[in-house]
């Protein structure tokens, strides 16, 4: 075990961790792996001690293990059952793994996103259309609505009921401000109402994921119940959490680069390499977990076999070895390195859906809007729980163009 100045064990958990991460990944980077307490005692129901894992801080490190589902399996996490439900596909490892990421591969392929893109463009309009102009939290009546908007009619689910499904989502990803039974029930709601669609769905079908999934087969076997509402919980809280953060710092970015701003409204080309630097600078997912399979050596370091591993993506993606000034937003890097979306055969199947709703947004506010300032409320950012960096809310004033 490495012994990092000034760092105590409880450190990656804590709330102000959480809002601000990147002091403490340039400090504890180059000591990586180290020990950390996962969740404190008493968090989760029927453990009472705390939950220890290893953190993995450095790129080159994270890319390996993400690269390595041999020894650093999806299977085996220790809060898997306990805090959340087994999820397909985040849970699982190949030849599993393959067959079912098979089964919806085609929903996220770019011609079936490229389909879409018109009504996801129907939908942002409408949603700044409500917002109009002055002062508006971004987050409530933007940045939250939109992914769950359209990752609901993916899945065939009633989008209006949005402010439900973003309820369970919140109240899977948080550790901090729930207890332990208030999350078993949003958990136990969120998996009765998904076991109510595949019901109607078996009964008549309609031309959405549920169904495919409902009739969809793996080596000659129906997909599980419990296969089938992990797929529908996963797509729904990957598919709006880590977007709606994705767009958050996207604007809190910009809003403090007025010239950047004015340049994108004159130079849209720009807009890609605007939304790959916010993937990296700051990426909305910031840890995933992987589980040991046999004891293995990481920069020198001995990592027991058996052991709950933390990929920091947030550390990764702001490493001084692969990104030069890595805390300056620039925008003539090799995007390629980033793994904000991971990497290997767990590479984030809504990569190309989470980028096209980006594009969308951003070209919609710049088409909008002449400017964007900080409103009189200030910016916050969620503390609730570990895995993503986002904000809870975002006060902007919207000048019109």
């Amino acid at each position: 075990m490495n012994d990092a100045p000034l760092f105590t064990p409880e450190q990656l958990w804590m709330p102000d961790f959480i809002a601000d991460p990147y002091p403490t990944y340039h400090h504890l980077r180059a000591h990586s792996p180290l020990p950390f307490i996962r969740l404190p005692g008493d968090t989760i129901t029927g453990m009472p001690g705390p939950l220890w894992a290893w953190a993995l801080m450095k790129h080159d490190d994270v890319s390996s293990a993400l690269r390595d589902h041999a020894t650093f399996a999806s299977r085996g996490d220790s809060l898997t059952g306990k805090a959340f439900p087994r999820l397909a596909l985040l849970h699982d490892d190949p030849p599993r793994h393959t067959h079912l990421r098979r089964l919806v591969n085609h929903t996220f392929t770019l011609k079936r996103i490229e389909a879409l893109t018109p009504w996801i463009h129907s939908v942002a309009h409408a949603l700044l259309d409500a917002i109009g102009t002055g002062e508006v939290d971004v987050v409530s009546s933007y940045t939250i609505p939109l992914p769950i908007q359209v990752i609901a009619r993916l899945l065939g689910i009633p989008g209006e009921e949005y402010l439900t499904f973003k309820r369970w989502s919140d109240a899977l990803m948080a550790t901090n401000c729930l207890s332990s039974e208030e999350r078993d029930q949003s958990n136990q709601e969120m998996m009765a109402y998904f076991g109510r669609m595949a019901s109607h769905r078996r009964a008549r079908g309609a031309d959405d994921l549920i169904t495919a999934l409902v009739e969809a087969e793996v080596e000659g076997a129906s997909l599980t119940e419990e296969d089938i509402l992990g797929f529908c919980v996963l797509l729904l809280v990957a598919g709006n959490e880590t977007t709606t953060h994705l767009l958050g710092n996207l604007l809190h970015l910009l809003v403090d680069r007025p010239a950047l701003w004015q340049q994108l409204r004159e130079e849209r080309h720009l807009v890609e390499a605007v939304i790959e630097e916010t993937l990296r600078y700051a990426s909305p997912v910031q840890r995933l977990f992987r589980h040991t399979t046999q004891a293995v050596q990481v920069s020198g370091v001995s990592i027991p076999a058996g052991a709950d591993v933390a990929l920091f993506y947030g550390a990764a993606n702001r490493d001084p070895a692969v990104f030069p000034q890595p805390d300056e937003f620039r925008l003539d890097r090799d995007f390629r390195r980033h793994v904000a979306f991971g990497s290997g055969i767990h590479y984030c199947l809504g990569a190309p859906l989470a980028r096209a709703e980006a594009t969308i947004t951003l070209n919609a506010f710049l088409d909008r809007f002449a400017k964007i300032t900080r409103g009189n409320a200030p910016a916050t950012r969620q503390t609730a729980g570990a895995l993503v960096y986002g904000l809870q809310q975002l006060p902007l004033v919207l000048t019109p163009a």
